[in-house]
């Protein structure tokens, strides 16, 4: 199965990232085309403008954030051809511009993406590779690294 890594676009490009996509609605502040070292850009898997202002990324309401954006992500062409994407590949490496490491829309795509292709294969997804950081929308996947 496919391994999914969340990595901060601010941060240097890892030699393990495999296909690179960055997964935010707007380009990164200061960075160039060439610093982000980008394979893809799926601005239309991030969350609709309306909910990123709803949001505005604050961590007493991402468990609430997570379920409003799992849902549209439910109703997402873009969701469905990035999930086709990440098959293809053997590690992709979801890239976001945000802050903070824990609270961010990244992690909750990692875990849509994660669900979407255990399913298919007819697995469990309880494991956080090393590396990645924990779940948004709940301490179940707290122990992982930060991904910043």
């Amino acid at each position: 199965m496919t391994e999914i890594a969340i990595r901060r676009v601010y941060e240097a490009p890892g030699a393990d990232d495999g296909y690179r996509v960055l997964v935010d609605r707007l380009w990164p502040r200061g960075m160039s085309h060439e610093r982000a070292h980008l394979d893809a850009w799926l601005k239309q898997v991030a969350p609709s403008p309306a909910l990123r202002t709803w949001w505005h990324h604050d961590p007493d309401t991402a468990v609430e954030f997570a379920a409003r954006y799992r849902a549209e992500l439910d109703e997402n062409p873009a969701g469905t051809e990035l999930l086709a994407t990440v098959r293809e590949h053997p590690r992709v490496t979801l890239v976001y511009a945000a802050r903070d490491p824990k609270v961010n829309h990244a992690l909750v795509l990692r875990d849509w993406l994660r669900e979407r292709l255990a399913d298919a294969a007819g697995t469990a997804t309880t494991d956080t590779p090393a590396g990645d950081t924990g779940s948004v929308a709940g301490p179940a996947d707290e122990s992982g690294a930060a991904g910043r």
